[in-house]
């Protein structure tokens, strides 16, 4: 059957019509082979734009569809519904992007109506290549699984239980709550953090539908949207939870001490430790790198003191297979260590303390009993808050943390609230973004408390005369500052966690520039990946603050909760195949595979994929030395008559008189022609 292909140019307000002159496009599009119907119109994704297509191909005859406009990250699915709504496969259809890769980056107006020319030529020639390709429905198991139980991780897998579905909620530590249970209080309300998060960590664990795996972590994915299979490791606690009453005999025996982790390095913790006493749950965990029974095969009191016999030396780590539709990844972030800024002088200075180091001073269960105090025991009276350290900084992370100056601000009121008003406080800052609700209310309250603000980012900390001075420069005064004060406190950028890269491989998942998790659309869809199945909540996208974080984990629980709902999931064709004559069984992409989507077939001694676990990622038919694996949708001859396209190597285009119908739309301006 003959090609008749129409060719629809959007002008997307003028997004592109403000560098590309869509008309000529429309009309030069008009003149190429096999082109039956070419128009321009201001927005092509709006229903008058989808109506004009389906419009076409039911009165045109249509086989083919060709839309330039912006990029098929944000439209093709948009268009591809429009065509089957018309009676075309969806497949039959090209997206050409002539907004990134044309007018948004091409200054000259001429340079890029030509530009554009050359990709929509390249999209026509390689549609004729397109075939009919089908998707198939699958069934989704209605079990959810999260990672991550910090307020992200709890506040997602609440969502999913109360909807009666059963939850796997997997945490790496030995308790949940992530970095909020290390909080005192929050801003801008100073709500007492254990106050509003324990009773959630309280309901997970109380919750029938919740499946809570801590001091567990995920080892490996397989599978696919609807049907994944998730391997979890279990590291041994050495406490059986299921007699264990928590009583704490066991953790005022033990004789040995390490740093405590949960305190920011302040203060030891006993080899058998739970994090705080509002721990959830509340079980205590053994550390077996530095207990004497299990590495020496000594001491051994607590096993003696535990009035109910749940220690257990000869505890190993196990593996546990789930089956679950969707996946929920709340993993959060860490806080950068300032050690390599070497001018703030952090591990040489003993009163220089990070954020989270200061919030557990501040806190009731911390070192001090949450008192503000230095070292020596004293209390400080004055303090220097240094904002955006390693945030907007071209050597860390050039991104803005985003709740540096609010906790800033509120270290600014506990200082004068616990230490006397007489202290003085001094705050250095880049700019001050309070943008939430209350947030510019608490700052104008800090201020009048009599905190002192100097506009510039501090050059280093020096000792001089036993005490601290930050040396800067006020740059609203245009002068130097040498401030002297008795402790400082590093806001510190929010960074991802340093298994990022290692739990992106093991989920699928791409990461971004600055190294979080990387959502599928930044304004559109902004809990999804571009792994069908596989959400993202909380601050392993991006720094958070707390509403932000459980707004956004609510809304990967949304989506999740959607696909279980709805039953059944639409798997796309564009997977790899390998065609068999071609084949010369060398089983590279075996290896290669990042999805273990392809298996060998020993009768016929050649690969052969598995679509329902293929990603169509495309790195077989990339590798491949015979050219057997291709990927459909994207194959050889598709691709090389898009590249001719490009080069204007297709035979001529057909004359002016012999052309295309062409027609603006009256909503292009200037009225309709052909």
């Amino acid at each position: 059957m003959a090609e008749k292909i129409g060719v629809y140019v959007c002008h997307c307000g003028s997004n592109i019509a403000g560098k590309v002159d869509c008309a000529d496009v429309a009309e030069y599009a008009g003149r190429i082979r096999n082109v039956a119907v070419s128009r321009d119109y201001q927005f092509m994704c709006s229903d008058p734009g989808q109506e004009m297509i389906i419009r076409d191909i039911g009165e045109h005859g249509l086989n083919r569809v060709v839309v330039a406009s912006c990029s098929p990250r944000l439209h093709e699915k948009t268009f591809q519904k429009a065509c089957a709504r018309g009676g075309l496969n969806p497949y039959l259809m090209q997206h050409a992007c002539i907004r990134e890769h044309c007018s948004w980056i091409t200054a000259d107006p001429a340079e890029a109506t030509a530009k554009a020319k050359h990709i929509v030529e390249a999209a026509v020639e390689r549609v004729g290549r397109h075939q009919e390709l089908f998707s198939r429905e699958v069934d989704v198991l209605p079990d959810v699984m999260v990672v991550g139980a910090g307020i992200a991780g709890i506040q997602a897998a609440l969502d999913i239980a109360k909807s009666g579905h059963r939850v796997h909620l997997v945490e790496k530590s030995p308790s949940i709550g992530g970095h909020m249970a290390q909080f005192d209080k929050t801003f801008p309300t100073l709500d007492c953090a254990a106050c509003i998060s324990t009773p959630k960590m309280v309901a997970v664990s109380q919750e029938p539908n919740i499946n809570l795996m801590t001091w567990s972590e995920v080892v490996d994915v397989s599978g696919f949207v609807g049907n994944y299979t998730v391997t979890v490791l279990h590291r041994p606690r050495y406490i059986n939870a299921d007699i264990c009453t928590g009583c704490g005999a066991c953790l005022e025996k033990c004789p040995t001490k390490a740093p405590n982790e949960f305190n920011e390095g302040l203060g030891m913790r006993k080899a058998i430790y739970r994090n705080s006493p509002q721990a959830v749950p509340n079980t205590p965990v053994i550390d077996g790198a530095i207990c004497r029974k299990i590495t020496k095969d000594k001491c051994g009191l607590c096993q003696q003191v535990c009035p109910t016999g749940a220690i257990d030396y000869a505890m190993r780590e196990s593996r546990e297979v789930f089956h679950v539709g969707s996946i929920v990844l709340a993993t959060g972030y860490d806080a950068m260590d300032p050690t390599p800024m070497t001018e703030y002088g952090f591990g040489r200075f003993d009163e220089v303390y990070t954020a989270l180091q200061f919030e557990r001073l501040n806190n009731a269960v911390g070192p001090t009993g949450g008192r503000i105090v230095m070292k020596n025991g004293e209390s400080p009276e004055s303090v220097a808050i240094i904002h955006c350290v390693g945030s907007r900084d071209r050597n860390y992370h050039e991104y803005c943390s985003r709740t540096c100056c609010m906790y800033a601000l509120k270290y600014d009121h506990l200082i004068k609230d616990k230490v006397g008003h007489h202290a003085k406080v001094y705050n250095f800052y880049i700019d001050m973004r309070c943008f939430g609700k209350g947030y510019e209310e608490f700052y104008k309250r800090v201020q009048e408390e009599g905190v002192t603000f100097i506009r510039g980012r501090p050059a280093e900390i020096v000792q001089e005369n036993g005490r601290l001075v930050v040396v800067g420069e006020d740059t609203l005064l245009g002068m130097n500052v040498r401030v002297p004060v008795d402790m400082v406190v590093l806001c510190t950028a929010m960074e991802p966690r340093a298994d990022m890269a290692e739990v992106a491989r093991v989920f699928g998942v791409a990461q971004g520039q600055d190294g979080f998790f990387l959502e599928e659309h930044p304004k559109l869809g902004p809990v999804s990946t571009a792994t069908d199945g596989v959400f993202l909540a909380g601050a392993c996208q991006g720094p958070k603050d707390i509403p932000d974080a459980v707004s956004h984990a609510s809304g990967g629980a949304a989506q999740a909760l959607a696909l279980a709902a709805r039953g059944k999931v639409s798997i796309s064709p564009t997977t790899s195949w390998i065609n068999p004559d071609i084949c010369i069984g060398c089983k590279v992409c075996i290896d290669l595979c990042a999805y273990s989507a392809i298996e060998f077939d020993e009768r016929r001694q050649v690969s052969v994929i598995n679509e329902a676990m293929c990603k169509g990622c495309g790195s077989c038919a990339g590798y491949c030395p015979s050219g057997a694996a291709q990927i459909k949708h994207f194959t050889e001859n598709q691709l090389f008559d898009e590249i001719d396209g490009l080069l204007g190597m297709m035979p001529a285009a057909t004359p002016a008189h012999a052309g295309a119908e062409h027609a603006m739309q009256p909503h292009a301006q200037t009225g309709e022609h052909a």
